[in-house]
């Protein structure tokens, strides 16, 4: 089980949360077999489940064939751990986001592309189209607050959970 801790600079907003469960997390991979890392940042989400070759029912929400030694490797979602919301106390800290359980294989990166949600601090007012795209930064204004409002510097750091 691996822990995806984020850190981000928050200004005037807080709960800063993927926008919903087909949010496509963005991972870099490496193979606990050969210890090759895949050339290419692999996604997966919270809905879509694949088979896997171990046996009949079994799914997980991300499988891999490593091109190196081709052994078989899967990840999923823990259920039990649902997206932890980043609040504006975490602001430049590193705070629990996800736990994934995975089998042959760590997540080694984390990208915060797509669009994540999140509400000023002082007037609830809600932002649902906060695109990380690109620079990692988001910049909008708060009309109820009248306060400029961002997201900047997403980060992702991963721990045994």
């Amino acid at each position: 089980r691996l822990l995806l801790s984020i850190k981000a600079d928050l200004e005037n907003v807080t709960n800063l949360l993927p926008e919903n469960d087909a949010f496509e997390f963005f991972f870099q991979v490496k193979c606990n077999s050969c210890h090759e890392t895949h050339p290419n940042v692999v996604s997966m989400n919270r809905l879509e489940e694949r088979d896997t070759s171990g046996g009949k029912g079994n799914t997980a929400h991300f499988v891999w064939r490593c091109g190196f030694c081709r052994r078989e490797s899967s990840a999923k979602f823990d259920p039990a751990s649902p997206v932890q919301a980043y609040t504006a106390d975490s602001s430049g800290k590193f705070a629990p986001c996800v736990v994934l359980d995975c089998r042959g294989l760590e997540f080694t990166g984390f990208e915060p592309r797509g669009t994540w949600k999140c509400e000023g601090t002082n007037s609830g007012m809600k932002f649902t189209e906060v695109n990380l795209e690109g620079e990692g930064e988001w910049v909008d204004y708060d009309e109820k607050a009248s306060l400029p409002v961002s997201v900047m510097a997403v980060e992702g750091q991963w721990s045994r959970a």
